[in-house]
């Protein structure tokens, strides 16, 4: 009966901390490429913005500076539609939120240090930090599908 309680204890103890690193992986990189969206879209908004009076001042055809006026709106607006600073502000936020778990764990430090079950501890933890981003991310979608609906 000891082996088979070890047994579960390892898998307990394998499955635990291979969802936490999976979670952590998927956090930093899905922050990572919302970063850098969002950092590219502003960077192509401020040189296109920047460019309009430019071309207006050197005599330009106006349909340069009205396509960089159109650019500015559509960049603006895959920004709005995508959320790539907020998810990146968010994901990055849950992503150390989850390794400061992993780090308290192995240190059986903060309430790791009294739990009676650390494992335990540890799972809920982790399951709650990616309900709780998840649960944000459902109302923000919420919120904005209603922002739509109103301006209909």
């Amino acid at each position: 009966m000891v082996g088979v309680v070890d047994t579960v204890a390892d898998r307990a103890s394998e499955v635990t901390l291979a969802r936490l690193e999976d979670q952590i992986s998927w956090y930093d990189r899905k922050s990572a490429v919302n970063r850098r969206w969002h950092y590219r879209l502003r960077v192509a908004t401020l040189i296109c913005a920047g460019v309009i009076p430019i071309t207006a001042t050197l005599g330009s055809p106006p349909y340069v500076a009205a396509a960089l006026g159109v650019f500015v709106v559509i960049f603006e607006g895959i920004q709005q539609l995508f959320q790539f600073h907020q998810n990146w502000v968010s994901y990055r936020g849950t992503c150390e939120s989850l390794k400061r778990e992993k780090f308290l764990y192995f240190a059986l430090a903060g309430s790791y240090a009294t739990a009676d079950h650390p494992l335990r501890l540890l799972a809920e933890r982790v399951e709650g930090s990616v309900s709780t981003e998840n649960l944000q991310w459902i109302a923000e979608e919420t919120r904005s599908q209603d922002k739509d609906q109103s301006r209909k």
